[in-house]
């Protein structure tokens, strides 16, 4: 069966529609393959009429055939959500819209009927309160905690990968373990090999301050040494530990393509000084590709019309490698 690429609206009092609409606005351009939005079509059109776009919206229907699309009218499998002007202030309000959105994206991947799913930024502290820190923990949740799900951060330059996600920092060093360092960079490492092609290059961080403990107990010497050890051993291509404070200074030299860290910031902090948003956030070890772009949903300029969409369609293009 054909498939298509599904993106989810995301927050609606973000800058999402607008990218979407820039991105549409740009496909040709950019070469872009067909693509729908999830998403609420009454909202959508308010604030394409709020930014002043002119193409039209076709509301399409969950049992859609590709070749039915029009190529004039952005294809929206309706979402229902109804508020009062184009663009509010972030609340609550619209959690369960999100919900219903990723829902419908999940059943469109279960029935066949799309490739990938590509959502736009939402609120993560609105949406997912205490439950969940994030979408790609909020994903691991829906398929199982035993899913090994990663979160990859791709620049054609440089990626970077966290073993720990969105957890406070105090709980780090308690879930750094070996099997799960391994079982990560397995599916990192098979991922570029059977998707891009390539057989990369991983530098592992330590933990600590240049990559030593003063104390007895050291987590680079007790796991994540053995954890290097054990990936060579599989053929994956790993040096370190690393120390972390010159990893970001060194990765061209050493023609490093991933450096994977200990937790979040510790390698988000330097990719950003480097690339800023020009990246994508890739979720590994799902049953299908899940991207988004790599910035927030930056409520302070939304309905402003100023925002780039240059993550988003990266995105797409990246997809679009992919699943050729």
């Amino acid at each position: 069966m054909k498939k298509i690429l599904g993106i989810i609206a995301g927050e609606p009092n973000s800058i999402s529609s607008e990218i979407i609409f820039k991105t549409w606005k740009l496909r040709k351009k950019n070469k872009l393959k067909k693509f729908i939005i999830i998403g609420s079509i009454k909202l959508l059109t308010a604030q394409k009429k709020k930014l002043k776009y002119k193409f039209p919206l076709h509301e399409i229907k969950r049992n859609f055939k590709i070749s039915n699309l029009k190529k004039s009218e952005i294809p929206v499998l309706n979402v229902n959500y109804n508020q009062k002007k184009p663009f509010e202030k972030i609340s609550i309000k619209s959690n369960k819209y999100i919900f219903n959105c990723f829902r419908e994206a999940l059943n469109l991947v279960k029935k066949d009927k799309i490739s990938a799913i590509i959502n736009c930024p939402v609120a993560k502290e609105t949406l997912f309160k205490k439950n969940n820190l994030g979408v790609t923990e909020y994903l691991k949740k829906k398929f199982g905690d035993k899913s090994k799900v990663v979160m990859l951060i791709y620049n054609k330059n440089l990626s970077v990968s966290p073993l720990t996600t969105h957890i406070p920092v105090k709980s780090i060093s308690k879930k750094i373990e070996k099997l799960d360092i391994v079982n990560k960079l397995k599916i990192i490492n098979n991922f570029y090999i059977r998707r891009l092609n390539k057989k990369p290059k991983i530098a592992i961080l330590g933990l600590n301050p240049h990559s030593h403990s003063v104390s007895k107990y050291s987590e680079e010497k007790k796991i994540i040494l053995p954890a290097v050890k054990k990936l060579r051993k599989l053929n994956i291509n790993v040096i370190g530990p690393l120390s972390p404070d010159t990893s970001f200074m060194i990765y061209k030299k050493n023609k490093i393509d991933i450096i994977f860290g200990m937790y979040h910031d510790q390698v988000l902090t330097g990719f950003k000084a480097l690339y800023k948003f020009d990246a994508i956030n890739v979720t590994l070890g799902l049953p299908f590709i899940r991207v988004s772009p790599d910035h927030g949903i930056a409520s302070n300029i939304a309905g402003k019309n100023i925002a780039s969409p240059k993550s988003l369609i990266e995105s797409i293009k990246f997809v679009n490698r992919i699943n050729n």
